[in-house]
């Protein structure tokens, strides 16, 4: 299975630390994060991965030339960003004809079971499975609205009034349909422009296990200190989830 681990950013968010530092590697408790991710890969069943670049692009292909990836690594430069939907497009072809796919945001610290997440969509259908989790602050995020099948019947990126805690983890798994809601213009977003026009389509895949968006500094710092590893008890990782996620009882 392939997957787009989107790395393209220029990290504003975690300044000045990216000042000099690619956003993919900055360290979690010594490691790399883009290692992190490679390794989650790798346990899930992804074979291949494609990586997009930007922003400091020379010392990420240096990285992976001194490491030895577990999975195979294609690197895309974007002379200028496409956006996360514009880099799925722009790289159709390397999909080929596979029934399905996945899309990571590099940003994501995680240690959950991408593989249950993958067969579940399997087994279901549906043009996309987006992970979901509940969050403080919905607000900044993408938040989508399901109905008691679990399905998206509304999703909306950083709204003025959220309607759910629940938002979009930056784990996704979807197929060839996904290229047909994927507007023209660049840059095109996922969370903007995709994502909003596939309400009906998508299944909802509520994640328990550890999660955290390290893009800012305070949930960079947080991780340094709760990350339990990509082989982390579950019990553990769930309680140190609650921590940051602030879950607020809503039932999906």
């Amino acid at each position: 299975m392939k997957a787009f681990l989107l790395a393209g950013g220029l990290g504003t968010r975690l300044r000045p630390l990216t000042d000099s530092v690619p956003k993919c590697l900055v360290p979690i408790r010594g490691k790399p994060l883009l290692d992190i991710w490679l390794e989650l890969c790798a346990r899930s069943g992804i074979t291949e991965v494609l990586i997009n670049l930007h922003a400091h692009a020379q010392p990420i292909e240096e990285h992976l030339q001194r490491s030895h990836s577990p999975v195979e690594v294609r690197l895309v430069r974007e002379d200028r960003l496409l956006g996360s939907a514009g880099t799925i497009a722009a790289n159709r072809d390397w999909v080929g004809s596979d029934p399905a796919f996945w899309i990571l945001y590099s940003d994501v610290l995680t240690n959950t079971n991408l593989r249950r997440m993958s067969e579940f969509h399997s087994r279901h259908e549906g043009v996309a499975t987006l992970g979901l989790y509940q969050v403080r602050d919905p607000s900044r995020c993408g938040v989508a609205v399901t109905n008691e099948s679990g399905i998206i019947v509304d999703f909306e990126e950083k709204p003025r009034n959220p309607r759910s805690r629940w938002v979009f983890s930056g784990l996704m798994v979807t197929g060839p349909d996904l290229f047909e809601s994927i507007p023209a213009c660049v840059p095109a977003d996922i969370g903007f422009h995709v994502l909003p026009c596939l309400r009906g389509k998508m299944l909802a895949y509520p994640i328990h296990d550890y999660l955290l968006d390290i893009g800012t500094l305070p949930n960079y710092q947080e991780a340094q200190t709760t990350w339990p590893g990509n082989y982390g008890d579950a019990e553990t990782a769930r309680g140190q989830r609650q921590v940051h996620s602030a879950a607020s009882g809503e039932a999906l």
